[in-house]
């Protein structure tokens, strides 16, 4: 019975493509390309006004360091003898 099984897993792996192979990633893309607010933006070679570079390094690094994961600070451990006599 095994051995049937595993003849059949192995001539199925012979068969032919599906059909559905031929639009494969056709909405992918057609999602994709909608999204695109100006397709030759890449070809702009006129920079964007704004902030200095070394403004926006410093700004940049500011950003990048606050995702870094901070210790939480010590609380200290107060023992009081106020119970006992």
């Amino acid at each position: 019975m095994a051995c049937a099984a595993l003849a059949g897993m192995l001539l199925y792996g012979c068969s032919t493509t599906p059909r559905f192979n031929e639009n494969f990633g056709t909405s992918v893309r057609a999602n994709a390309a909608a999204q695109v607010l100006d397709p030759a933006a890449a070809a702009n070679t006129n920079p964007a006004a704004g902030m200095e570079g070394s403004t926006a390094v410093i700004a940049q690094g500011r950003y990048q360091d606050s995702f870094k994961a901070t210790e939480p600070p010590i609380r200290p451990l107060i023992i009081s003898g106020a119970g006992s006599k």
